[in-house]
């Protein structure tokens, strides 16, 4: 008996993937069902007005390409629209802090969204049941209810940090908004309390019978353009018209004696390959997992590939990405001999201020066929803004692109922002081994990177992997999950580092994968989210 697998961080969606390959579907199908569902049952975490990065292998179908939807910037916006705004920078790299938060919530902050119409690319090219079913689970959900989760419950409480607004100010920006998922006091809705969507049951339903058509030239597309225009947003009709999905072969890397493959720039892709050719140069089962010795290898192998990040990756349509220089193992060896000699590598910011990047959603499945699909997708943080009676919330892409002109990450009309994300395949043996991605805003290279290694230089199972404690180093400090001990980190801060301590056991992105092994499938469901693996037979 063929078995399948859906894993990823809700319940509610894993069951919807299920339920699409029990009745024929195959991975495609599950995994636009689940990220459908996903946008209705975690509605902070992603939406159709979001954005992703899916990697797409379907062997039954001889393919095997990245299926590219991330955000662009809106014709209206310009290099300098916030130059003279700019307050501060996430010491993390995860965006930018500009007067009044016009860049973080509300009309200015969005920009055009690409998750719709990249889930009707895979459907469209490798799916084989009608549209209208697979998006059939998510109108029940939004229909007939789910409750609030404890890793949603988390997120919603999540309070204000430097130049950020809050996660309940972005939940109770809108009318729309405070009816769905606040109390009457405004406080956020608490674990276990029912939620229903009708709104975007009606607007999803729209979409099952018009196609993503809907959305981006007709009617939905109007009622949110001219809710833009009322309250001084960037987007515009022909902004959605014009989008298109980007369409690209894998990056390829080799670690050891795998194959690693995973997305183009501007997503996070180049980041993995780079620290991971960095780190093939240490015998890392020797220095032995989470040791001091360790975390500062690969906290520096982290800093290097962030500072070329920082310097380099944009949308290549706008910047020239040294992808040859940044992937060149010649290069690696470079950065690891700095490493050996001690090295700390610097990491400037500008006014630096804490945040905790907690966002983004995750889905890996793969059928009885053995196609894979890893998809990674957002609203990066929520702009707060809801059309009224559409039911969704609108991306907060632009706070991500930098407000300074001139640099790989400025804004620009049309231009996609850096993303973290990077769903990404393992292959041993010319065979699909590790599909993974994760959520969790800047740190998901990191996390996902943490995950490759402890299954392939520590021997481990994928929940043993994705559950282990992480660490990250996205600035000149390391930080770290409450779960590894003191008396290691001691000995990194007797080095000069500064060590910052997360409160939560399991944070710094949040993994979910599939290994296949010895004809089985073995799921991992990271622990700090409410996520579950999922197996079933298929007839």
């Amino acid at each position: 008996m063929k078995k399948g697998m859906v894993v990823c961080p809700q319940p509610e969606a894993a069951e919807a993937g299920i339920e699409i390959l029990r009745a024929g579907g195959n991975a495609a199908d599950a995994a636009v069902a689940c990220a459908f569902a996903q946008t209705v049952v975690d509605p902070l975490m992603c939406g159709i007005a979001g954005f992703g990065t899916a990697a797409v292998y379907m062997p039954s179908q001889q393919a095997h390409e990245y299926i590219d939807f991330h955000a662009t910037a809106p014709s209206r916006a310009t290099p300098d629209m916030w130059a003279d705004k700019l307050e501060g920078e996430a010491r993390d790299g995860f965006g930018f802090f500009v007067k009044d938060r016009l860049n973080d919530i509300g009309y200015q902050s969005v920009a055009t969204p690409g998750t719709l119409r990249g889930l009707e690319a895979i459907h469209r090219s490798y799916g084989r049941l009608p549209w209208r079913e697979v998006i059939a689970p998510a109108i029940r959900w939004a229909r007939a209810g789910y409750f609030v989760r404890p890793g949603m419950y988390a997120f919603w409480i999540d309070v204000a940090t430097l130049g950020r607004a809050s996660n309940l100010e972005r939940l109770a920006y809108s009318a729309d908004g405070r009816r769905l998922y606040c109390r009457a006091d405004g406080s956020p809705k608490t674990i276990g309390t029912p939620l229903r969507n009708p709104d975007v049951a009606d607007t999803l339903e729209q979409i099952a019978r018009e196609g993503a058509d809907a959305f981006y030239l007709h009617d939905i597309a109007g009622r949110m353009v001219a809710d833009m225009e009322a309250n001084g947003g960037l987007l515009s009709r022909e902004d959605l018209a014009a989008y298109r999905v980007e369409r690209t072969a894998p990056l390829t890397g080799t670690y050891r004696d795998r194959t690693i493959t995973t997305n183009q720039p501007p997503g996070g892709g180049v980041m993995l390959i780079e620290m991971l050719n960095i780190l093939e140069r240490f015998d890392l089962a020797r220095i032995g997992h989470n040791t001091p010795e360790y975390l500062r290898i690969v906290c520096e192998a982290m800093k290097a590939a962030t500072r070329d990040k920082d310097l380099h990756v944009g949308d290549p349509a706008f910047v020239e990405v040294p992808l040859a220089r940044l992937l060149d193992k010649a290069y690696a060896r470079e950065l690891a001999a700095r490493i050996v000699g001690g090295d700390k590598i610097d990491i400037a910011r500008v006014n630096p201020g804490h945040v905790v990047p907690r966002d983004t959603t995750h889905l890996s499945v793969v059928d009885g066929e053995g196609n894979c699909i890893a998809l990674t997708h957002s609203l990066a943080m929520p702009s707060g803004v809801m059309t009224p009676g559409l039911g969704f919330l609108h991306n907060g892409c632009m706070g991500v692109f930098d407000p300074r002109p001139g640099r790989a990450g400025s804004i620009a009309p049309g231009k996609r922002r850096f993303t973290s994300s990077c769903p990404s395949i393992v292959f041993r043996d010319g065979k699909p081994e590790i599909v993974l991605g994760a959520p969790g805003g800047t740190q998901i290279a990191m996390g996902v990177l943490q995950a490759i290694l402890n299954v392939v230089d520590f021997g481990m199972a994928m929940q043993p992997a994705v559950s282990a404690p992480r660490f990250s180093s996205t600035s000149n400090a390391i930080d770290v999950c409450n779960r590894i001990p003191r008396y290691l980190t001691a000995e990194l801060e007797a080095q000069g580092y500064e060590v910052i301590r997360n409160p939560y056991n399991y944070t710094i992105a949040w993994v979910h994968a599939i290994r296949l092994a010895n004809g089985e499938l073995d799921g991992g469901a990271d622990p700090g989210r409410d996520g579950v693996a999922l197996e079933t037979e298929i007839p």
